[in-house]
C-alpha cells in the first residue's frame, strides 16, 4: 500500500468491472451491453452535437433531456435527475439520500457496486440474504433501516419482484428512502417510475446503457419526489456541476424519442433471451427466471462454472463468472445477436461432447 494513501483508500476493495478486451476476436457476452448500435437518428444527434461547439460547457441542468425523459414516462421535469452514467446518479444517492445513522439494507447477492460505495462513504451497511430461490423477500427487510436499495430485476440473478410487492415495501418503510436500481428493467420487469407519483421515498433510478445501447456515452437518470431530487442536486453540485457532454444530451434524448427503434432491440434480445432459455435448458444447465438481459445458468451436473468459464474463453466467448459464495455455480451470460446466442449453443455442444468422448 502506498504510503500516500489515506486510511479510507486502504481499505477499500474497488469494483472490477467485466473483462474488457483490446481485440474483436471474442463474442463478448458477460458485460450485458446491447448488441445493437444506436439507431441512425441516435448517431446523427450524436454527430451534430460534435464540432465548434465542443470548446463551450454543456448545459449543466441538461434541460433538453429532462424534458424528453419527463414526456416520456409522463411526470414533471422537476422530478428527473441525470448523470454520467446510472453508477454516478447511485453514488450521489448513497450520499444525499442513503446514508444515515441506521444501517443501509440491500440483498447479499445484488449489485457489486453497491458495498464498494458503502465502504468509499463510510455508510453503515447490511447485507439481507436472498431466499434459497435466489429471490427478494420483502419480510426479511422489516427492520430498522436508514434506506434500502435493490436492483429490479436484480443482477446478477435477473429475477425481477412485482409493482405490487414494491408497493408494499415503500407504504411499509414511509420515513426511509427506497430506492430501486432499474438498469434491466425494460427487458421484461415493471417499472415502479407511476408509484414515484404516489410516494416521497421512492426513488427510481435508469440507464441509458443497456436497452438503449449507449454504454459508450454514460448516461443515466432517476425519478423521484421533488425533494429527493433536491438532495441529488445538491451533491452533484458540489462534486462536478457538468456531468453530461454535449454528445451525451443530444445523443440520449434523441434516443428517448426514438421509440420505434428501442422497442425492436428490446424485442429482439427478449426472444433470444427465451431462445437460449430453451437451448441451454436442453443441455443440462439450470436456468432462474430472468427478466433481464442476461441469463444466470448453472452448467449440468458433472460441469463446473469456473472450468466451464475458462472452455468458452479458450474458444473466444466471454461469460460472467463470479467467484463468490452462493453464486459460484453459475454462469451469468448475457444476450447477444441471435447469432451470437447460437454460436454459444454450438460452441457448448461441443465442449460437452469432447468431454463425453475423453
Amino acid at each position: 500500500m502506498s504510503q500516500f494513501w489515506s486510511k479510507r483508500t486502504q481499505a477499500l476493495s474497488p469494483y472490477v468491472p467485466g473483462e474488457q478486451p483490446k481485440d474483436t476476436r471474442y463474442i463478448k457476452l458477460n458485460t450485458n451491453e446491447n448488441p445493437y448500435p444506436p439507431s441512425a437518428t441516435v448517431q446523427q444527434a450524436i454527430q451534430a452535437a460534435s464540432g465548434d461547439a465542443l470548446r463551450l460547457y454543456p448545459d449543466p441542468n441538461a434541460d433538453e433531456l429532462k424534458q424528453a425523459i419527463a414526456n416520456y414516462y409522463h411526470v414533471d421535469r422537476q422530478n428527473i435527475f441525470v448523470g454520467n452514467g446510472s453508477d454516478e446518479v447511485l453514488a450521489h444517492a448513497f450520499v444525499a439520500l442513503l446514508k444515515h445513522d441506521k444501517p443501509l439494507l440491500y440483498p447479499d447477492i445484488s449489485y457489486s457496486f453497491y458495498p464498494v460505495y458503502s465502504k468509499l462513504f463510510g455508510i453503515n451497511e447490511k447485507q439481507i440474504p436472498l431466499d434459497n430461490n435466489f429471490a427478494i423477500n420483502i419480510d426479511d427487510y422489516q427492520q430498522d433501516n436508514g434506506g434500502i436499495i435493490f436492483p429490479n430485476p436484480n443482477a446478477p440473478t435477473g429475477k425481477a419482484i412485482s409493482l405490487i410487492t414494491i408497493e408494499k415495501l415503500v407504504e411499509q418503510h414511509p420515513h426511509s428512502v427506497i430506492a430501486i436500481d432499474e438498469a434491466y428493467v425494460d427487458f421484461g420487469a415493471e417499472s415502479a417510475i407511476p408509484l414515484t407519483k404516489k410516494y416521497d421515498n421512492l426513488l427510481v433510478i435508469q440507464t441509458f446503457s443497456k436497452s438503449r445501447s449507449l454504454a459508450g456515452l454514460r448516461v443515466g437518470f432517476a425519478i423521484g419526489s421533488a425533494v429527493l431530487i433536491e438532495g441529488l442536486e445538491r451533491v452533484k453540485n458540489s462534486f462536478n456541476s457538468y456531468p453530461l457532454g454535449r454528445e451525451a444530451i443530444a445523443g440520449a434524448t434523441a434516443s428517448i424519442n426514438d421509440s420505434e427503434s428501442f422497442e425492436t432491440s428490446r424485442q429482439k434480445i427478449i426472444e433470444s433471451r427465451t431462445w437460449t432459455d430453451e437451448q441451454l435448458t436442453n443441455l443440462g444447465f439450470v436456468i432462474l427466471p430472468s427478466q433481464a438481459n442476461f441469463i444466470f445458468a448453472k452448467p449440468p451436473t458433472g460441469y463446473t462454472a469456473d472450468i466451464l468459464y475458462q472452455q468458452l474463453k479458450e474458444r473466444n466467448i466471454l461469460v460472467r463468472y463470479f467467484n463468490s459464495a452462493r453464486i459460484d455455480e453459475y454462469l451469468r451470460i448475457t444476450i447477444g445477436t441471435q447469432e451470437e446466442m447460437q454460436a454459444l449453443v454450438t460452441t457448448l455442444t461441443d465442449i460437452f461432447e469432447q468431454i463425453t468422448y475423453l
